[in-house]
């Protein structure tokens, strides 16, 4: 990251929940301002949702608290980092779904042309992606699957494609990883973990309806698809209780 963009990140305020810093972008436009730049250019660095479920593990694991304070920016991605966001600022702060920002900023990539290289998922949802894309005239330099055998391979065809923009596929924390070892070796660019998001773009994971989203209810919607996840949402009881409590 230059100097300039640590001066910017610096003037965004940020807020501590347990032992992780997170950046109180107003919205997802400002946030997608910093990071894609009206000439082309894009934020250097590497960004990481925030959600309640990423503060309990971070106070429990610090090999996770690492790799999340090691991102240049960690944004709000949950609703109950958001309402202690907003408590402790006193000032309009709102969720950015990561899926919905990454969406977004391949809108804001086609219509500036920055080039981008996607990283993960499955061959053929890895290219349902990538054609998607180019229809909306993202300018997609290189993909290559979850399935890669050699990194080197792999950083050599990122750092020859040019690109200033490589999102990664491949779930938490082993994206954020991979991010960290290609970031060493090439640094102009900006990168972004996504998860499960290339299934959710192309349709072979469908995402909450949108009145469970726009209530915060996503995860409701995900625990009565797989019910195998109680015991991850219990475990938000802490974070809750400590949010109401002041504790958090």
């Amino acid at each position: 990251m230059t100097n300039t963009a640590q001066h910017s990140l610096a003037a965004v305020s940020k807020v501590a929940i347990g032992p992780v810093e997170v950046s109180a972008f107003t919205d997802m436009a400002q946030l997608l301002a910093f990071i894609l730049h009206e000439d082309g250019t894009v934020f250097a660095g590497s960004a990481i949702a925030i959600n309640p479920e990423k503060i309990l593990t971070a106070m429990e694991n610090p090999a996770i608290l690492q790799v999340i304070s090691q991102a240049d920016i960690r944004y709000a991605d949950g609703i109950g980092v958001v309402k202690v966001m907003r408590k402790r600022l006193k000032r309009r702060v709102e969720r950015i779904p990561g899926c919905e920002l990454w969406q977004a900023l391949m809108l804001r990539a086609a219509k500036y042309q920055v080039p981008v290289y996607l990283v993960g998922a499955k061959p053929e949802v890895l290219a349902q992606t990538k054609a998607k894309l180019l229809a909306q005239g993202t300018k997609v330099v290189g993909a290559t699957d979850g399935y890669f055998q050699d990194e080197a391979e792999l950083i050599q065809a990122i750092q020859q494609s040019g690109a200033r923009f490589v999102s990664v596929a491949m779930g938490s924390p082993k994206q954020e990883l991979l991010i960290q070892r290609i970031q060493a070796q090439h640094p102009d660019c900006f990168y972004m973990g996504v998860g499960g998001t290339y299934d959710v773009f192309t349709g072979n994971v469908k995402r909450a309806p949108d009145l469970w989203c726009k209530l915060n209810l996503e995860w409701a919607y995900r625990l009565v698809l797989q019910p195998s996840r109680i015991g991850r949402q219990l475990r938000l009881f802490r974070y809750l209780w400590w949010y109401l409590t002041g504790k958090i």
